[in-house]
């Protein structure tokens, strides 16, 4: 009889567990297992959480400074995890991200995981690109800083870039509704298109690999000579590459799948509802706290 095949956790696309929630993850992880509750329908489901039924768990996160301060990647190494990094980290920007540490310290994190974990083990998001008006008559965007941050990924030997734009989720314009000075924009298709490419042009020539969040329209759109690609943020295949094993390759039916979703089948132990995001970050697709600090 073959055995039960390894769980993927996602950690988490809800929140950002290494800046607020690890102590709460370090205590699920001594118990052996995680309670998840479904954000659809409130359904409590048990996830096993020790490294004989867990292959890898995939980290998301724009702050891994808690993280690493307390020790706990060594930690979960020294339990016997395989470990993976989804690192956000987008132009210094106090109206799109308030919460959200330097640019100078986001480098240092970076350097530190890759030091410790290897480079191949991260993937960069630049996540999402917005663009937007405050009053000034003129379309802005959070690209400013994106050169930068690809020459310091590039120097950490990080290998892939992902990337995508904002989605004008309802809950997103009514959060907007107490900013009447601020417009979030949704520029045309090809406007899209040649962002990615000149994005493309730069990451090429430092050795990232470009690819898209969620974007099939725009991958669509794009010239038969782009290297561009869906994403896939939660990558199995990788992950058995990295640390050996055998894991689903089934997509993510749970995930935007028609959207161009490429990931694969994860377990997410985040909760929207009772881990709020202090990053309170204004484009944000979940329900961020209205606090500026953590609990």
């Amino acid at each position: 009889m073959k055995p039960p095949q390894k769980t993927v956790i996602s950690a988490s696309r809800r929140t950002d567990i290494p800046a607020f929630y690890m102590p709460w993850f370090m205590e699920q992880i001594s118990k052996g297992v995680f309670e998840v509750v479904n954000p659809f329908n409130q359904r409590v489901s048990t996830v096993p959480a020790t490294p004989n039924e867990v292959h890898s768990i995939v980290f998301w996160s724009k702050n891994f400074g808690p993280f690493i301060d307390d020790g706990y990647g060594e930690r979960l190494l020294e339990q016997g995890f395989h470990l993976f990094f989804n690192f956000s980290i987008n132009s210094e920007n106090a109206i799109l991200e308030p919460n959200v540490p330097p640019l100078k310290e986001r480098f240092a994190q970076l350097e530190y995981l890759s030091d410790l974990f290897g480079s191949r083990s991260i993937s960069w998001r630049f996540d999402p690109i917005c663009y937007y008006e405050n009053g000034q008559g003129f379309r802005q965007d959070n690209l400013h800083d994106f050169n930068c941050i690809a020459d310091k990924a590039a120097a950490a030997g990080i290998e892939r870039c992902i990337t995508s734009f904002m989605d004008h989720y309802p809950k997103i314009r009514r959060r907007l509704s107490t900013r009447p000075e601020l417009e979030l924009t949704d520029p045309p298709l090809m406007d899209k298109v040649n962002t990615l490419l000149e994005m493309e042009t730069r990451l090429s020539a430092l050795g990232i690999r470009l690819s898209t969040c969620c974007e099939k329209d725009i991958i669509g759109a794009l010239p038969p000579t782009s290297t561009i690609t869906p994403s896939s943020c939660i990558p199995n295949d990788l992950l058995m590459e990295l640390y050996g094993g055998k894991i689903s390759l089934r997509k993510d039916t749970g995930q935007r799948v028609k959207a161009g979703c490429g990931c694969n089948v994860s377990v997410d132990i985040g909760s929207y509802r009772h881990q709020p995001c202090y990053h309170n970050c204004l484009f944000c697709y979940a329900n961020p706290s209205s606090g500026i600090g953590q609990k």
